[in-house]
């Protein structure tokens, strides 16, 4: 039987390596170690050996079957590289010389997400934390918690989308702090980023935007942290500039004051500026103090401590950094304007 064996293991060599092409090839595989073939016949004869020889013959038919595999496997490989050679003398030479005719479009970040991620890695260094809250609110978190009762006139500065009261779209990110003070104590560091809702549509307003907001609470925190703050956030997004804060009303916040920067196109002289029309200023946000009445709606001692907040709309904020004059602009995917932001 070692002689049979020997001499099939030479024709197969001799066979499969000469093999002229792929169905030859599977031809072979199937007369060699298909489930009727010559080695499989072998396998089959080992039950009529006797029990002393039957172990060696089964390992060194075995070692034969994946010899076969392994030989039929190589053939397998040079016949593929063999077609593809074949295919490319076929084919017209290529001139590697030549320019692509397509070139690929290059992805880029929505420029409110390059501010949105600027902003945050400011807030980050110097101890801000990020927090999340739902986009479906409720009336409490929106404005109840916010010292905005039912009927309180400034419910109309922030005229939101009622799904059916007391549920709505929030109007401001606020209710992320709210939350926030509800379930942790004091020290706080904190911004609040996310989609806010608003029933607006013009040049300057959009009825969904985005926005972030930063808290600050702890013992003896005063409007000078408010500022030290708002003045190192400013320098990162546009650089060292003056500020300026313009007394104003928020329900949340006493006192509250409008925050705006000098401007960066006429660099606050106003002359024929179309920018800050002839102001010097820009305006790019709210801030103030956090209201009593806001910390005592979160279990807080207004008399123990005290807290500073602040807001931005960041499509504000990225019209005034990368000169966009319509805010509708970035949401109408017109490619015009958004592949400058590519590179």
């Amino acid at each position: 039987m070692n002689d049979s064996i020997e001499r099939i293991q030479n024709e197969a060599r001799s066979e499969i390596s000469s093999a002229p092409n792929r169905e030859e090839l599977e031809r072979l595989r199937v007369h060699y170690v298909g489930k009727k073939g010559v080695l499989t016949s072998l396998l089959h004869q080992l039950k009529d050996l006797p029990a002393d020889k039957r172990k060696a013959m089964g390992a060194l038919l075995n070692d034969v079957k994946t010899e076969f595999e392994n030989v039929l496997r190589l053939r397998q490989s040079e016949l593929s590289r063999k077609a593809i050679e074949e295919e490319l003398a076929k084919a017209p030479a290529l001139d590697l010389s030549l320019s692509g005719q397509y070139s690929s479009a290059v992805g880029s970040l929505h420029p409110v997400t390059r501010v949105m991620e600027q902003f945050i890695q400011i807030m980050k260094r110097i101890g801000f934390s990020v927090a999340t809250g739902p986009e479906v609110e409720l009336d409490y978190y929106n404005f109840e918690a916010l010292n905005t009762p039912e009927h309180h006139p400034a419910r109309d500065m922030q005229d939101t989308f009622y799904i059916e009261p007391p549920i709505l779209l929030r109007s401001h990110t606020s209710p992320v702090q709210i939350r926030t003070m509800k379930n942790k104590r004091p020290p706080l560091q904190l911004i609040a980023p996310g989609k806010v809702y608003r029933s607006d549509y013009d040049m300057t307003h959009v009825p969904m935007f985005h926005q972030i907001e930063g808290l600050m609470v702890d013992k003896h925190i005063s409007f000078a942290d408010l500022k030290g703050v708002l003045h190192y956030l400013v320098k990162g997004l546009f650089g060292a500039r003056p500020l300026r804060f313009r007394p104003s009303y928020f329900p949340f916040t006493e006192p509250s004051a409008e925050v705006d920067m000098q401007c960066i196109s006429c660099k606050g002289s106003g002359r024929d500026c179309r920018i800050c029309k002839s102001t010097g200023w820009l305006e790019i946000g709210g801030c103030g103090m956090v209201h009593p009445n806001v910390f005592r709606a979160v279990g807080y001692d207004p008399d123990e401590i005290s807290g500073f907040a602040f807001g931005m709309g960041m499509e504000r904020i990225a019209m005034l950094k990368y000169g966009i004059d319509d805010i509708r602009s970035f949401f109408e995917n017109d490619l015009r304007m958004l592949e400058q932001f590519s590179c």
